[in-house]
C-alpha cells in the first residue's frame, strides 16, 4: 500500500460514549422545514456512508466568520490522552487543535496524508511515514520524526484510545531520520493508516506534556484554543501560521445544546450551523429533509454487555448463550425507539461491506430455558442485575430486557443509576456488572481496531473481560485484511465464533449524522465519525 500528499480518565470515557449512543429522548416525528423531495427515503438509503446533499457553493470561498457546532459530547479534556477520541466524544475539537498525520477518505475508502508526507508499507509490517517539510506547532517548534515518536509514546503510556493497540502490535518505533517514522509490526496489519487518522495521529508538541500536572493543548492544528468552559463550549481561534495557510473561518464554538432533539430545532432554527446526531428517528428527520450531512453507519451501537469475570453469571457461557436467546432485538428496538426494522443480531451489521454470510442467532425462548436450567443444575440460582441508567429511555430498556429474560426463567435486578459517570464507573473502572446496556460502534474503515477492543482478550477496553485464544488469533487474521474480500473468510469464523461464546448481545446497527446548513461549505470528513474544519467557510 502506497500514499502520498498532493489511564483513567480515557477508560472512564469509552462507557460515556456507549451510553451516550446507547439512550436518547423520542423525536415528536415533526419537520416543518422539510427540504427534500417529495419521495421519501428508504432505510437503505438513509444508513449508507458518505456525503450526502451538498449544494456546490455559489462563488469563492469567503474569509471569516464563526461556526457554531453542536457537539454531541463534550470532550473530557483537551489532553488526547484523556478523551476518548472519536467524533461522538471530541476528536472534532482535538483535530482542528492538534490535526492528524494521516486522513480517511469516505469517498475513495483510502487513507491519505495530511501533516504527513506518505507513508508507505511493502508488506503491511513495516510501516514508513514521512513527515511534511515545513510543519510546525502553534509554539513555533517543529513537528518532526522525534515529536512524533514522542507523541505517540506518551500517548500509549497514559492509554490513550487505542494506544494500548499499538502496543500490543508494537514490535518497533523509530525515528530513522528528521522527517520518517519507521514502524513495525508483529503481524500484518492493513488497517494500521486509521490509528494515524485518530487519537494516536493526534500529535502533541513536547511541550504540551512535559509538565504533566500542567498539561497544555499545543498541536501543529489549524486551530488554536480560546477559550473553554466546561459543560457550556470550547472555542478554538484561527491558526495564523497554519502550515496550509490560515484557515477561512475565524473561530469556531463548540457548544453543547442538548439532546439530539434539541440539536435538531437548533440546526434548522438557525441557531448552530452544525449539530452531530445519533438518535435514529432524528437521523431519519435529517436525511428526509435533505441537510447537507455526512452519515456514518457502524455496527453495533446497541449491544448488551455480558461480564465474563468470575463469580458472575455470565462467566457460564450457557448464561451468556440463554440470554441471548431470550432477546429480541425487533422488539426491543420498537419498545425504545419505534424503530424496530433496524434491529440486527450480527456482530457486523448488514448494511456493513463486512457482513458475513454467518447467520445471527434468532430468538427462541424454549432454547433459553433449556439453556438455564442445565446452569441452574450446576448451582447458578437464575439471579442476574441490569445496569443502566434512570432517564425514560433507559428506564424503557430496562423493562424490556427484563421482561425477555424473566419470561424464560431468569430473576432480574434492576440497578438504574442516576448518570453516565456512575455507569462508567460500575463497568470500565470497577467491573461491577452483570450486563448493561452500551456499544462497540464497529466502523467499516477499521473493524479491527474496534473488534479488538471488545473482544481481545488483552484488551483494555473490553469491560466484560471475554478471553478466548482462538478469538485472538481470528482477529490476527482480520488485521491483514486489506478489505473486505480479503477478510471474509477471517470474518465469517470469527462472527461464527461469536456467536458461540456470546461475549456480548447484538441489538442493533445504526449511524451517526453530522448535517450543517446550506451556507456551509468546506466540510472534510475524516476517521471516527469526526469533521475537518481547515477548509470550511460560511457562504455570506
Amino acid at each position: 500500500m502506497k500514499t502520498t500528499n498532493h489511564l483513567r480518565t480515557r477508560i472512564a470515557a469509552v462507557l460515556c460514549a456507549s451510553a451516550l449512543l446507547a439512550t436518547g429522548c423520542a423525536s415528536d416525528g415533526s419537520d416543518d422545514d422539510e427540504k427534500g423531495s417529495d419521495s421519501a427515503l428508504s432505510l437503505e438509503e438513509i444508513y449508507r456512508t458518505g456525503l450526502v446533499d451538498v449544494p456546490e457553493a455559489d462563488g469563492d470561498p469567503v474569509q471569516g466568520g464563526t461556526l457554531t457546532v453542536a457537539e454531541y459530547a463534550e470532550a473530557v479534556s483537551l489532553n488526547p490522552v484523556q478523551t476518548y477520541a472519536t467524533g461522538p466524544t471530541g476528536m472534532n475539537v482535538l483535530a482542528a487543535i492538534y490535526d492528524t498525520l494521516m486522513r480517511y477518505d469516505v469517498e475513495s475508502k483510502t487513507f491519505e496524508p495530511r501533516l504527513a508526507e506518505s507513508l508507505e508499507t511493502a508488506d503491511n509490517v513495516t510501516w514508513t511515514l514521512k513527515l511534511r517539510d515545513g510543519v510546525t506547532f502553534s509554539d513555533g517548534t517543529p513537528l518532526d520524526a522525534d515529536a512524533v515518536v514522542g507523541s505517540i509514546e506518551y500517548y500509549m503510556a497514559n492509554y490513550g484510545f487505542q494506544g494500548t493497540l499499538i502496543q500490543a502490535n508494537l514490535k518497533s518505533m523509530k525515528a530513522t531520520d528528521k522527517s520518517t517514522v519507521e514502524f513495525t509490526f508483529k503481524t500484518p496489519w492493513a488497517s494500521f493508516p486509521n490509528l494515524l487518522s485518530s487519537g494516536p495521529g493526534l500529535i502533541m508538541a513536547p511541550a504540551a506534556y512535559k509538565n504533566p500536572e500542567k498539561f497544555q493543548p499545543i498541536g501543529a492544528g489549524p486551530f488554536v484554543l480560546k477559550s473553554q468552559a466546561q459543560g457550556e463550549k470550547t472555542i478554538v481561534a484561527a491558526n495564523e501560521d497554519y502550515v496550509d495557510g490560515r484557515p477561512y473561518l475565524d473561530q469556531i464554538e463548540f457548544v453543547l445544546v442538548g439532546a439530539d432533539q434539541a440539536k435538531w430545532e437548533s440546526l434548522r432554527a438557525g441557531e448552530v450551523d452544525m449539530a452531530y446526531i445519533r438518535q435514529d428517528d432524528i437521523v431519519q428527520d435529517v436525511r428526509q429533509a435533505g441537510y447537507p450531512a455526512m452519515v456514518n453507519a457502524q455496527s453495533g451501537v446497541r449491544i448488551l454487555t455480558l461480564n465474563a469475570r468470575e463469580g458472575r453469571p455470565s462467566a457460564d457461557v450457557r448464561v451468556r448463550q440463554a440470554i441471548n436467546y431470550a432477546i429480541d432485538a425487533e422488539t426491543y428496538m420498537e419498545r425504545t425507539t419505534g424503530q424496530g426494522e433496524l434491529a440486527d443480531r450480527g456482530l457486523i451489521a448488514g448494511f456493513s461491506e463486512w457482513a458475513s454470510d454467518a447467520e445471527p442467532v434468532e430468538t427462541d425462548t424454549e432454547k433459553a430455558k433449556e439453556l438455564l436450567e442445565e446452569a441452574k443444575a450446576d448451582g447458578y440460582d437464575g439471579k442476574i442485575t441490569y445496569l443502566g441508567q434512570s432517564d425514560a429511555t433507559s428506564k424503557d430498556a430496562a423493562v424490556a430486557v427484563k421482561a425477555m429474560l424473566d419470561a424464560v426463567g431468569f430473576e432480574v435486578e434492576l440497578d438504574l443509576v442516576n448518570n453516565v459517570a456512575e455507569q462508567t464507573k460500575k463497568v470500565y473502572i470497577d467491573g461491577d456488572f452483570d450486563m448493561a446496556i452500551g456499544a462497540t460502534s464497529i466502523p467499516d474503515e477499521d473493524v479491527y481496531s474496534r473488534l479488538y477492543a471488545a473482544l481481545g482478550s488483552a484488551s483494555m477496553s473490553n469491560p466484560g473481560r471475554y478471553a478466548n485464544p482462538k478469538m485472538d488469533e481470528l482477529l490476527i487474521d482480520v488485521q491483514a485484511a486489506a478489505n473486505p474480500e480479503e477478510g471474509a473468510e477471517a470474518m465469517a469464523a470469527v462472527e461464527e465464533l461469536f456467536r458461540e461464546d456470546v461475549p456480548y448481545v447484538s441489538i442493533a446497527g445504526g449511524a451517526f449524522i453530522n448535517a450543517w446548513g446550506e451556507n456551509v461549505h468546506g466540510v472534510v470528513p475524516t476517521a471516527e465519525t469526526s469533521i475537518l474544519f481547515d477548509k470550511v467557510w460560511i457562504e455570506d
